[in-house]
């Protein structure tokens, strides 16, 4: 396995219920492993491209149950930093008929929004090929600095710089920053987006057939485009600039069908499976399929981490596609 790639943001406990409905009818839930970045870095690792994860955890039983989790995925641990001053974040999963979920954060001032600026050297960042971030510490100061710190140095040292949004309005909700603002001002720093329509309509993006939304995002300061459409599948969209196409390009994906059971980190395993596939030189045809048929393995089973699929998985379930 290589360390082509790091991975920055949140790791927290998701606790799944053990019924669809309401939260407020729920009366039992599992504990899991969750947050987008750090479902991706498992994902990642789970088809052979284990990447160095920077992210920090409270000095508690949830932070050493998450430790222990990214340890046993095969996570290396030199950027997982203990806050000895802060909670590890927790998230409340409601699921619906369909496996849709919402979710209920109890993260204030939790460890990941701590993050400190300059953690990573620019000599690691001289070594890696690619750098992830997704949008959750972007709301909360100083991992919001620390976040875009590590996007514009890591621009600067070469790597490619991919970005999921990840809207969560509850998060933002009295914070000092604009989602949308935000997500306009991150777009200019980055190279490759990957994003949902939610995502959009909650930064007052205007969207509408999925292949012109992703051609215009483009203009918008990324050289690639992804934009998942849950059971429709995905569409890309590339400018002459990316390095896995000759010509601007778009592609498009009409996903799996599965019986989903719990759709958590779908997004996420799209994210790795986009991730992986670009790092291994895929074109963007074959790297939009292989992030499709992870997204869909991943939905067939509970939990975001735990139904993170391998490289092998993934293999045996497109085989079996007609």
């Amino acid at each position: 396995m290589t360390r082509d790639v790091l991975v920055a943001g949140e790791v927290l406990i998701d606790f799944i219920p053990q019924q669809s409905g309401p939260l407020a009818s729920v009366d039992t839930f599992s504990r899991r492993a969750g947050g987008a970045p750090a479902n991706v870095a498992v994902g990642l690792a789970h088809l052979d491209v284990a990447p160095d994860f920077w992210t920090r955890v409270g000095d508690d039983a949830f932070g050493d149950y998450l430790l222990g989790v990214l340890d046993d995925a095969g996570l290396d641990d030199t950027y997982l930093d203990v806050d000895d001053e802060a909670k590890t974040g927790l998230a409340f999963v409601s699921l619906g008929e369909a496996a849709e979920r919402e979710f209920s954060f109890h993260r204030h001032e939790s460890a990941d929004t701590r993050l400190e600026p300059g953690r990573i050297d620019d000599d690691a960042l001289a070594e890696t090929e690619w750098v992830h971030v997704g949008g959750v510490t972007l709301a909360d100061e100083p991992a919001r600095t620390a976040t875009l710190d590590l996007v514009d140095r890591a621009r600067d040292a070469g790597a490619t710089v991919s970005f999921d949004p990840n809207a969560r309005p509850e998060l933002w909700a009295g914070t000092d920053f604009s989602f949308a603002e935000t997500l306009g001002e991150i777009l200019e720093r980055v190279d490759v987006l990957k994003a949902t329509p939610d995502d959009l309509a909650e930064a007052g993006i205007d969207t509408g057939a999925p292949e012109e939304t992703a051609e215009a995002l483009l203009d918008r300061g990324p050289h690639t485009v992804f934009l998942t459409l849950g059971g429709e599948g995905s569409v890309a969209a590339a400018t002459a600039d990316a390095p896995w196409t000759e010509s601007a390009t778009t592609a498009v994906h009409d996903g799996y069908t599965v019986d989903p059971v719990d759709t958590t980190g779908a997004g996420d395993a799209f994210t790795a499976g986009v991730v992986a596939a670009l790092v291994d030189g895929a074109d963007l045809d074959e790297a939009l399929g292989f992030a499709n048929a992870v997204a869909a393995v991943t939905t067939t089973a509970q939990g975001a981490m735990t139904a993170l699929p391998t490289r092998a998985e993934v293999a045996a379930f497109r085989a079996e596609q007609p």
